[in-house]
């Protein structure tokens, strides 16, 4: 990597820098294939802070699914639960559009702040719908339905979640 770049990468990493985050968006749109590696290897370490900033650092690259499969395996990984929301809320700098049913299952198995935020997506992102989509969508209903993390929530989610899949349903009942 060259010296700017490396560069880029101490200044977005630097605790002490209050410009982070605009190293991160530097550093995103300089990315090559190199750079867009580390920053997947950053999404995935232990260091959320450094993850969120290398989740900002894609979000301006044109490596897009590639992104987000490193940001939806950080969501989903139990050490995150408690920054979850700060992931799910870089989320909305992706295309979105091929991920329903990722953001389904934040919507079903993450925290409040996460599964909060999942659902702005599910009702506000033009989703590319499919028969699969539906069948893998209503296969992680099935089994929310059997082991609510929340059963308080339970009856909410059956409100608004029962619907969306009778009307995506419907889609395809020709």
């Amino acid at each position: 990597m060259d010296e700017e770049i490396e560069n880029l990468f101490q200044r977005m990493l630097d605790p002490e820098e209050a410009e982070a985050y605009n190293f991160a968006d530097k550093l995103g749109l300089k990315a090559t294939e190199e750079v867009k590696d580390k920053l997947i290897e950053l999404v995935l370490s232990d260091d959320w802070e450094a993850a969120y900033l290398a989740c900002r650092a894609l979000s301006k690259t044109h490596w897009n699914e590639e992104s987000l499969d490193a940001i939806f395996k950080a969501i989903r990984d139990r050490k995150n639960k408690q920054q979850q929301g700060a992931f799910v809320q870089i989320l909305e700098e992706f295309d979105l559009s091929q991920r329903f049913v990722d953001v389904f299952r934040v919507y079903l198995f993450g925290n409040f702040k996460a599964s909060t935020l999942a659902k702005e997506y599910l009702d506000s992102v033009e989703f590319d719908i499919s028969p699969r989509t539906i069948r893998k969508a209503e296969k992680h209903w099935n089994h929310y339905l059997h082991n609510p993390e929340d059963p308080d929530s339970l009856s909410i989610k059956k409100s608004e979640i029962e619907p969306m899949l009778l009307e995506m349903r419907e889609l395809f009942s020709d």
